[in-house]
C-alpha cells in the first residue's frame, strides 16, 4: 500500500487554524480578570477592553467552564451587537448598562455571523456558557455587582 501525501490545501488550513488558535490562546491568557457577583453567584470574567480584544473575544476556545466568561467593556454607552465568528462554543450574552443592570440577553450559536444586539445603548456585554443566565433566573433588570459596575456607578 502506497501512502499519498495530504493535499497542500489541507496542510495550509491545519497550519492556519493551529496558528490562529495559538495566537488567540496567548492573547486571551494575558487578559485581566475580574470577579462579578450575580446574586449569590460569583463570575470569573476575562476583560476585553480594547478594540482588538473585543474583536477576538472567545474565538477559537474549545470550552468555557461553569462560572467563567468574558466581559466586553466599551468606552461609553453605545449600540452593541455581538456575533460568533470563529467561536466554537455556544454562548449567552447579557447586555449591561453603566450601573450593572442587564438590559437583555441573547443565546448565540457557534460559528455564525448572526447579529445579537442590545435592546438599548449599553457599556458592557458579558458572554457566558449557553443558558447560564436562564438556569439561574437572571434576566433583564437584574443588577450585577463588582468592578467595573461599582466604579462606573460611583462617577
Amino acid at each position: 500500500m502506497k501512502l499519498r501525501p495530504a493535499p497542500l490545501w489541507r496542510i495550509v488550513l491545519a497550519v492556519m487554524l493551529t496558528a490562529a488558535a495559538s495566537v488567540s490562546d496567548a492573547q486571551q491568557a494575558a487578559l485581566p480578570q475580574v470577579t462579578l457577583k450575580a446574586g449569590k453567584q460569583l463570575i470569573r470574567a476575562e476583560v476585553a477592553s480594547t478594540s482588538a480584544e473585543r474583536e477576538t473575544g472567545l474565538m477559537f476556545r474549545r470550552q468555557l467552564s461553569g462560572n467563567h466568561g468574558m466581559l466586553f467593556v466599551f468606552a461609553h454607552d453605545r449600540p452593541v451587537c455581538m456575533w460568533m465568528k470563529n467561536t466554537l462554543i455556544p454562548l449567552t450574552v447579557a447586555f449591561i448598562d453603566d450601573h450593572g443592570a442587564i438590559t437583555n440577553t441573547a443565546d448565540m450559536q457557534p460559528l455564525t455571523l448572526d447579529s445579537h444586539c442590545a435592546a438599548q445603548n449599553v457599556r458592557f456585554a458579558l458572554e457566558m456558557p449557553l443558558g447560564w443566565f436562564a438556569k439561574r433566573g437572571i434576566q433583564a433588570g437584574f443588577a450585577l455587582r463588582g468592578t467595573p459596575f461599582d466604579t462606573v456607578a460611583a462617577k
